[in-house]
């Protein structure tokens, strides 16, 4: 490499790492102001599903969604997580029969890679938690979410964070609701915890007023259960 490349690259660098940071502190100042009134007719919704409880809790927040306006739904579960899957898969059939539309053109149903298992060490969940970021940054160039709906469980935050990369990136925009689990009555769950204290979800919501009294910048919502 001759002395002229080296120069070259030594501007470039800073340059690049300038206009990085501008972008970085833009999205952190857009994605904390009002939501604006989506202008698209539809918008490809991604659905984050956890284990149990988390998945109920979305399941009944996806059903009071205009399906015509939030089309179409890409769910996701963690790859050891054949239940959320399933129940969701159940929903959506039973939209089929009520309006005779067919799933393909409506839904799919995707896996991720788990950040770390109950009971799995923090040491080895680094490795985890890289591969699932690499797979979450995949999954979100190949569906191009403009709405990001999560409620607490782990598998959510890769996601969350390989959208929040790509509007640094400018590769694409999503908007990530996060609702907190009524589970949580008094503190944040670790997911909602790291998103509220990044500032990378663009909505907050918790379900007790004691929450948005000690998490100002949160909504709250009421019940949803």
């Amino acid at each position: 490499m001759g002395p002229d490349a080296l120069a070259t690259i030594s501007y470039a660098v800073p340059v690049l790492v300038s206009l990085l940071t501008v972008r970085f502190f833009f999205v952190l100042w857009r994605s904390s102001q009002p939501a604006s009134k989506p202008r698209a007719a539809r918008l490809r919704c991604l659905i984050v599903l956890g284990s149990g409880g988390h998945t109920a809790e979305m399941m009944n927040i996806v059903a009071t969604l205009q399906k015509d306006r939030f089309t179409p739904r890409y769910y996701v579960a963690a790859l050891t997580d054949n239940m959320s899957l399933q129940k969701a898969q159940v929903y959506e059939q039973s939209l089929i029969q009520s309006d005779g539309k067919k799933t393909v053109e409506n839904a799919h149903f995707m896996q991720i890679y788990r950040s770390r298992e109950v009971g799995q060490s923090y040491i080895t969940s680094i490795a985890t938690t890289l591969l699932a970021i690499l797979h979450a940054m995949w999954l979100v160039i190949r569906i191009r979410p403009q709405v990001i709906f999560c409620n607490g469980p782990g598998t959510c935050f890769p996601l969350c964070i390989s959208a929040f990369l790509l509007k640094v990136l400018g590769l694409g925009w999503s908007s990530v609701f996060y609702i907190e689990s009524i589970a949580r009555v008094k503190k944040l769950s670790l997911s909602g915890l790291l998103l509220y204290k990044l500032r990378i979800a663009d909505q907050f919501f918790v379900q007790w007023p004691q929450l948005q009294q000690k998490y100002p910048r949160a909504y709250y919502a009421g019940r949803l259960m």
